[in-house]
């Protein structure tokens, strides 16, 4: 059976991934408001009502928006490790169920997900693996690095949506104060367009059918500035499908697994 992989929505303006396997479905990141949330997975062909579980990396807004009013909305369960829902207000049991890095979270017979810890400012981020029937994707955003335990579970992923959040020579150069700059460009921020292609350089093998480019920076990118500098690292082992997350989804579905099908492009 097979996983398929919709981005809703990415940026700054809101984020959001849902995944579909056979009747179950699940949503990483709810950073829209739920009357939007609903558009989009319309949208997608997915009733809002068939939202199993909703899994948050952070407390963020753009990330976690309206997680727990369209939990409660779609009678889904909500997903976060302890510091976020204590961020949010969110009551552990009663509202959500909270995990600790690097626990499996069952979703169905056949998909689990682990959450791996990653580097964001004022924030106790999770990248989130994702695996069924023998494979993997990957959920990676909001980060100033990639760590090795991030890397080592990367690596050999069919699916990976990474980050490429600004380009070096925009952020330089751009508008943003001093102090800002060297928050995106530090530990604690976003990956930049080289760093996210060396790291794809260094996962990236013949199991990795498809990548998606997200949370790129509307002042500080461009798409084709990352999708180039990406594909300057990886052209020469990488034959799959490269795409780019745009804020407003969805645009396109991937799908891996048992009987996956190729990317399915979504005009609306």
């Amino acid at each position: 059976m097979s996983l398929e992989i919709t981005h809703l929505g990415s940026g700054s303006s809101g984020n959001s991934v849902v995944y579909k396997n056979g009747d179950t479905v699940f949503l990483i990141d709810c950073g829209l408001s739920t009357k939007q949330m609903e558009k989009r997975l319309l949208l997608a062909g997915i009733n809002p009502n068939q939202i199993d579980h909703i899994l948050i990396t952070h407390h963020h807004a753009d990330h976690s928006k309206s997680a727990l009013k369209s939990s409660i909305k779609w009678s889904a369960r909500l997903h976060s490790n302890l510091e976020t829902a204590i961020r949010m207000g969110w009551q552990p049991m009663s509202e959500v169920r909270t995990f600790s890095d690097l626990d499996r979270i069952e979703i169905n017979n056949n998909v689990s997900v682990m959450p791996i810890p990653v580097p964001h400012d004022n924030a106790d981020n999770v990248a989130f693996i994702i695996f069924t029937g023998g494979e993997r994707a990957a959920y990676v955003t909001d980060l100033g690095e990639a760590t090795d335990e991030l890397k080592k579970h990367l690596k050999g992923c069919s699916h990976i949506s990474i980050e490429a959040n600004y380009d070096q020579n925009k952020l330089l150069n751009g508008p943003y104060p001093d102090s800002l700059k060297r928050r995106i460009s530090g530990r604690g921020g976003h990956l930049s367009n080289l760093q996210t292609a060396n790291i794809l350089r260094e996962v990236v093998t013949a199991s990795t059918k498809s990548i998606v480019l997200c949370h790129l920076s509307e002042k500080n990118n461009a798409p084709h500035i990352a999708e180039s500098e990406v594909l300057m690292k990886i052209h020469d082992f990488f034959d799959g499908d490269l795409s780019i997350s745009g804020k407003k989804g969805p645009e396109f579905t991937h799908s891996i697994g048992e009987d996956a099908s190729k990317r399915i492009s979504m005009d609306h």
